[in-house]
């Protein structure tokens, strides 16, 4: 009985040891949490980092007040860029019909150009003139121009330097002539002239018309041949025939010539 009694005493002894000796819950986080605190800290300021380095300086943010709405000159570009897209697939799709009212609008505006600089101030513009030269551009150097290139990039398709100067010399003594005569010839017939009185205009300004050009086309000629593409020739050249197309405007709107 007594061993017995010995061991149970032993034994509660031996739990109260254990009991005052375990730390409590409370004592370890009272320990622990101020180094639990810090791990936490740093891990929330490595994360901020993180995401404020994946913001650039120069990209938008919700809380950025210097974020700026496209310019005026950007949108200008883009409307720029998509008439030129444009442009290029109704050449691609309907290339007569587009370079013709290109024609017309180059003749139109000319017309109107070599008015205003001819007229005195107290005349007022000529619309059935612009209208006849808008019609000629659109029914008659429209279509011939597409013609034209097409033609002589068939017969000469190199664009090496001499190629060039043999179709630059076909315009000079073919189409540009005739071009130039069949131009005098419509207008002067539209204007209610006889065939008497547009041979005489022919004889009194094809000829120096033609001398006129002997400078000023060549080198557009070159320009367009070498350098530019066959489908936007016809474009290109009526390009440079705005100012030749004021001073023909000018020289048809000329009295009748003597029969």
């Amino acid at each position: 009985m007594s061993g017995g009694f010995l061991r149970s005493v032993g034994r509660r002894a031996h739990q109260l040891l254990l009991l005052h000796s375990r730390p409590s819950l409370a004592d370890v986080l009272s320990k622990h949490s101020p180094s639990i605190a810090c791990v936490r800290s740093n891990l929330l300021s490595s994360k901020f980092k993180e995401s404020s380095s994946q913001i650039s300086p120069a990209s938008p943010s919700l809380f950025s007040s210097s974020y700026s709405s496209p310019s005026a000159s950007d949108a200008t570009s883009f409307a720029r860029n998509g008439f030129v897209s444009w442009y290029l697939g109704m050449i691609e799709a309907r290339p007569v019909l587009t370079k013709s009212l290109t024609a017309g609008a180059i003749f139109m505006a000319a017309d109107v150009s070599s008015q205003m600089i001819t007229l005195p101030p107290s005349d007022s513009l000529d619309l059935v003139r612009t209208l006849r030269m808008a019609g000629y551009g659109t029914l008659v150097s429209g279509p011939s121009l597409h013609l034209w290139f097409n033609f002589v990039s068939r017969i000469l398709p190199k664009r090496d330097v001499p190629a060039t100067f043999k179709k630059i010399f076909l315009g000079q003594t073919t189409y540009g002539p005739i071009m130039t005569a069949v131009f005098y010839s419509v207008n002067a017939g539209l204007q209610g002239e006889t065939v008497a009185e547009i041979i005489a205009r022919l004889n009194r300004d094809l000829i120096p018309t033609c001398k006129s050009g002997l400078v000023y086309w060549p080198i557009c000629d070159f320009i367009t041949f070498k350098f530019i593409p066959v489908r936007l020739q016809p474009l290109v050249s009526n390009s440079f025939s705005f100012l030749w197309t004021i001073y023909i405007t000018y020289m048809a709107s000329l009295q009748k010539a003597s029969v």
